[in-house]
Order: C-alpha cells, then sequence, then structure tokens
C-alpha cells in the first residue's frame, strides 16, 4: 500500500508539473510575436544518464536533473571524479533518452535500500570483477538483439516508475522562453544490427510505458505504436541513429520481413521519423568515400573499425559490411530512385546531430574531450589517445592487445549538435522545426547555417534572409518545378569559439536513367578566393594548425560565408535533392589535443587534424508528372 501511495503522489507531482508548463507556455505565447525573426538553436537529443542500464555499468550514476544542469552551462562530476562544463556556453534544449529496455532496473539493483539489490542478478551486475559483472551484463545487452528479457531483470514497476522520474525532470528544467527540454527515451533494437531510435515526445504527455525492444524489435511496429500515441493526445517522432553502424539495414530496400517497400510503408515512416541523426560520438553517417568517390571530405571522422564491432556476433568470424542502406546520402538518393520507378519515397528526412554521450553530458569539443561511456574511456590511456603507464608508441606497440585500449575508442568523435531554426525557445515551435525539417546537424561546433531553394534569388541580401521566406523553400521542404534552374541561398557564420569557415558547398543528388547520381559543387569560398567553372572547387585558402601547439590560424578563413548559387547542371525533368554543407578550417582532433597535454607524439595512425562542419536539411525537387 505504501508503495502505491508513492506511486499516486508522483502521478499527482507529474500533473502539476506538466500543468504549471502548459501556463508558462500559454504566456510565452502571448507575449512571443508569431512573426518573430527565426533564429538558431542548439541542442543534443541523444543523451543518457545512471537509468540507462548500460551507462550504469560504466559507473555513471548523474541523474536527469544532472544532464539538464550541465546543458544549461553547470558543472558536472564525471564518472572519473573530475568537473566537465560546457565552454562554449550554455545549449538551448536537451532530451535525456535513456534505453527503455531495463530502464532504471540497473539503478534499482544498485540501490542498498531497494528489494531487487538483494537478488542474485543484481549481485551479479553490481559486483567489481569484470569476470562477473561482464557475462551477466552481456545477457542483458543481448535483450537488444533476440527480445528476450532476462529472468530477474524484468521489472515492468521499475520502469514506469523511473519513467515517471525522467518526466518529472523534464518538467522541472523547461523555461518557455529560455532552455528547452524534452522527454524522450532511447528505443534499442539490433535485429541483425543497430536499428536504434530516439523517440521524442512534442509536450509532457507520454504514455505509462515506452515501447522497448521487448516489446517489438520491428521498428515498424514502434511506428504503429507511435501513431496510436498520437491519437490518444502524445504527438512524438523517432530519430534513427548510428545508420553508419547497421550493416546496411537502417536504410534497406526492404521492410524488416523482407518484404518489397510500399506506399503504405513509406508513409508510415515518414509520418514518424521525418529526421536522421547523421553525427554522433560513434562517427559520421552522411557518406562514405566508397559510397562518395568525388567527395574530398566524405572521409570526416568514420568509425573505421565497425567491422570489428560485427565480428562475433551469432558466432560469426567474419562480417562483410554493407554501406549501401548504412548512410544518409545513399539513401536519399535511394529515395529518388523509388520515387522515380513507384512514386513513393521511403528516405524523406532531415539532419540532426547529437552525442549519444553516456555521461549524461556530451562531448562536443575536441579540445576538451572526455568521450562517452564513463570510467571505460573517461581518460587518456583507457581510450588509446595516450600511451598507459607513461610508455613510449613505440613500447605501446610490443604490449599484448589484451592490456591495450580497445582500438575502436579512437575512432569516436567530440560530436554533434542538433540544430533547428525556429521564432522562440518552446517546445511546440522547436518541434515543429524538427517537423518541417528546418533543421541542421554539426559535428560539435555551432556553426549557424541555412539554405533555402528557389528560382530568381539573384540580387538576394543574405544579411536580411528573412525576406527569402516569401520566395523561396527553406531546408527541409519541397520546391515546386519551374522553368529556370534551381538556386541555391545559403548562408554560414563561424562559431566565434572555433576556427574560421573555409568553404559553403551544395550536395546535389538526382536520378538520371533510373539511377541516381550525386556531385558536390563549391559555392563560396574564403578569403576572397573564387570557385573554379571547370572543377566547381575553390582553391586552398592555405590554412594550416601546428599540431604542436594546437593554436588556430588567424590568417586565413571568414567569419561569414554566404552565396546564391545556380544549378550549372540543372534538368527540369530530373528528380533532385540539395543540401549545404559548411566547413571550417583544419584544427587539431581530440586525440592530438590528448597527446598535446601529456607532452608526447600523437598517436600513430590516427588523423591529428579535422576540419570541423555542419550540414542543412535537404531540399527537393520533382518535376511536373
Amino acid at each position: 500500500m505504501e508503495l502505491m501511495d508513492l506511486s499516486g503522489l508522483k502521478k499527482r507531482a507529474v500533473r502539476l508539473l506538466r500543468a504549471g508548463a502548459m501556463l508558462l507556455a500559454v504566456v510565452w505565447g502571448l507575449t512571443a510575436a508569431a512573426d518573430s525573426p527565426r533564429r538558431a538553436l542548439f541542442g543534443d537529443l541523444h543523451v543518457h544518464t545512471r537509468y540507462s542500464f548500460d551507462a550504469y555499468i560504466f559507473n555513471v550514476r548523474a541523474t536527469p536533473d544532472d544532464a539538464y544542469r550541465y546543458a544549461k552551462g553547470e558543472p558536472l562530476r564525471h564518472a572519473y571524479g573530475y568537473p566537465i562544463r560546457l565552454r562554449g556556453g550554455p545549449l538551448d534544449f536537451y532530451a535525456v533518452t535513456d534505453h527503455a529496455t531495463y530502464l532504471g532496473v540497473l539503478n534499482a539493483f544498485g540501490d542498498a535500500d531497494h528489494p531487487l539489490s538483494k537478488t542474485p542478478l543484481a549481485a551479479d551486475l553490481i559486483s567489481s570483477d569484470p569476470a562477473v559483472y561482464g557475462p551477466a551484463f552481456q545477457k542483458m545487452a543481448n535483450t537488444l538483439v533476440t527480445g528476450e528479457e532476462v529472468e530477474g531483470a524484468d521489472h515492468d514497476d521499475v520502469r514506469a516508475d523511473t519513467w515517471a522520474r525522467i518526466i518529472e525532470a523534464a518538467e522541472r528544467h523547461n523555461q518557455p522562453g529560455v532552455f528547452t527540454t524534452f522527454v524522450g527515451y532511447e528505443y534499442t533494437s539490433n535485429d541483425p544490427y543497430n536499428l536504434h531510435r530516439n523517440v521524442i515526445f512534442r509536450g509532457a504527455g507520454a504514455p505509462e510505458l515506452p515501447f522497448a525492444a521487448t516489446d517489438s524489435l520491428n521498428p515498424e511496429d514502434l511506428w504503429r505504436w507511435m501513431d496510436k500515441q498520437r491519437d490518444a493526445g502524445n504527438e512524438a517522432l523517432a530519430i534513427p541513429h548510428n545508420p553508419n553502424w547497421s550493416n546496411g539495414i537502417m536504410f534497406q530496400r526492404t521492410k524488416f520481413d523482407g518484404s518489397p517497400l510500399d506506399a503504405a510503408y513509406a508513409r508510415l515512416r515518414m509520418r514518424n521519423e521525418p529526421l536522421v541523426e547523421i553525427t554522433q560520438v560513434k562517427g559520421t553517417s552522411d557518406t562514405h568515400p566508397l559510397l562518395s568517390p568525388n567527395d574530398e571530405w566524405a572521409d570526416h571522422e568514420l568509425f573505421a573499425d565497425v567491422a570489428g564491432a560485427f565480428l562475433g556476433r551469432n558466432g560469426a568470424t567474419q562480417v562483410k559490411i554493407q554501406l549501401d542502406g548504412s548512410y544518409a546520402r545513399k539513401a536519399l538518393m535511394t529515395g529518388l530512385e523509388f520515387q522515380a520507378e513507384q512514386n513513393f519515397n521511403p528516405y524523406r528526412f532531415g539532419f540532426i546531430g547529437s552525442s549519444d554521450t553516456h555521461n549524461a553530458g556530451g562531448p562536443y569539443e575536441e579540445e576538451f574531450y572526455y568521450a562517452k561511456t564513463g570510467v571505460n574511456d573517461g581518460v587518456a590511456a583507457r581510450r588509446g589517445s595516450v600511451p598507459a603507464d607513461g610508455m613510449s608508441w613505440v613500447e605501446y606497440e610490443d604490449v599484448p592487445d589484451a592490456r591495450k585500449a580497445p582500438a575502436y575508442l579512437a575512432d569516436w568523435s567530440a560530436s554533434g549538435l542538433a540544430g533547428v531554426w525556429t521564432s522562440a525557445n518552446t517546445r511546440d515551435e522547436i518541434y515543429a522545426a524538427f517537423r518541417r525539417r528546418e533543421t541542421f546537424a554539426t559535428s560539435g561546433t555551432r556553426i549557424r547555417l541555412r539554405m533555402w531553394a528557389g528560382y530568381g534569388l539573384q540580387g538576394t541580401d543574405l544579411q536580411t534572409p528573412e525576406a527569402l521566406y516569401d520566395k523561396a523553400v527553406p531546408m527541409g521542404g519541397d520546391l515546386q518545378p519551374g522553368k529556370k534552374p534551381v538556386q541555391i541561398a545559403a548562408q554560414a557564420v563561424r562559431d566565434p569559439q572555433s576556427a574560421w569557415l573555409q568553404r559553403l558547398q551544395v550536395v546535389k543528388g538526382w536520378v538520371e536513367n533510373g539511377t541516381a547520381q550525386e556531385k558536390v559543387y563549391d559555392m563560396a569560398c574564403s578569403d576572397g578566393l573564387a570557385v573554379d567553372p571547370k572543377t566547381q572547387r575553390c582553391p586552398d585558402n592555405g590554412a594550416v594548425v601546428d599540431v604542436k601547439t594546437c593554436d588556430l590560424d588567424p590568417a586565413h578563413g571568414d567569419v561569414e560565408l554566404s552565396a546564391v548559387w545556380t544549378d550549372p547542371d540543372f534538368n527540369a525533368d530530373q528528380l533532385a535533392f540539395y543540401y549545404v554543407r559548411v566547413l571550417e578550417n583544419p584544427t587539431c582532433r581530440w586525440s592530438t589535443w590528448d597527446a598535446l597535454r601529456a607532452g608526447i607524439e600523437p598517436m600513430p595512425g590516427k588523423e591529428q587534424t579535422l576540419q570541423e562542419r555542419a550540414w542543412t536539411s535537404p531540399v527537393w525537387y520533382a518535376p511536373v508528372r
């Protein structure tokens, strides 16, 4: 009876918090003009706390409240004991997205006052001996592959209580007009590879329990559940993450059961998944050099050891990695092919970035990278960027692999952020931007990037871009066919905490003779340089970075790049999409920063620098049929 009373109190508290949030939203709505100029807001929609079973194993004890305080600029205690804090200032919005599977169960196992802490499974999982907790944890992780819960860990009462706590925390920290929180969670199907999604609710309305991999491993069932939630007043969208880890199944050409895609599938998917996360700690999912061989910048922060991550699954000793179906640009092209052949497109999505941090706070800044998984990689020696025990790299080479940091940790990235263009920092306005796909992704820096597509845009004043909404389509939209070539207007403004901008580019995909093609065009160059009309490339602006100091090059690059670009290869009869990418000058990668602080040479065989970037969502063009 006491537990039931506590549950009732929690539910009443949630209702009061929701009512307060709605009142604040109404007040804000009365004071914010409907025609306010849209501005760039930055956030993270992929954050784990102690309530995720894997984060708890990594010794992370931060709560959702801690996560929101971090996003608002306050310090957070890392699992290793040191403070972490955003150097670039507070974020504008944030969502805690703990795993729905076993939500809060490990936390209950580790709570000495909770009855579950006395169970044999809890003793194994909370053990300090890897030989004991490792196999127990693996059994729980296997649930994501099999959909079958481990006996003794299937506690829906704990999950429901934890879910209520997560909602309460989101309500406590939501400040309309100042800082926005979203109620969310992660759906984690791994059948047979990564099919994970983050589910983000528009408001405080949410079901009693989130839909998990134990309910179904089929994402199509998740979408149908979301449709039912929408009918019940709980509006939500799902955001796939790490398609680069999916071995081709995130954007495959068949349904989950292997049957052909159809128009009903496309409507179901696009109704529920208007966005895709294309950059995060576990690598970039824009494109791959083998898919885009003519894109010189296609190799940004790839997760090179993804093949190794698949080895041993289901007893396999070798896995052939499927790139087609694993990257967003190729999926956009596949969608055009379906549209050309069958008049439906299952892959019409916008872009965001996020972190997938399991530390409650994202590691967005290369200089201050503290990795992803608590005590696993929270210091340089544990992530392989500095040899352990004061060894040289030559000495470290001879150390047995069992004593080295796992190789894949060096491939992880200080990334990324979600950007939106919206007129107010509120749930409704930001969520509306998600829905209309007026979003962009960054690799961690706060570049402000936007684009429009239209006709007759020459002479547009990009210093007053709001006027473009009256005569062009913003990113995420559909461009009606016209008689003149498509024009793209774009503007990028530098993050003052990062490097200067080097080049602004258009990525185009189109269908020709039934097959999708792609091409990258430079549209604006820094330092007064001009695009070569033959190569469609800017000359190198000469920017360099000294890896012995990591000092930025102040002599090259621009604060802002903007231009109106006319498609030189436009064909009014071809389906097409366009999106914009901006590149910064080279800067030091996080692994180079680690080595610099340790006073040693950077990690051999690893890129020492990178070019931070941002991507807009696409605009689609369709001819008259």
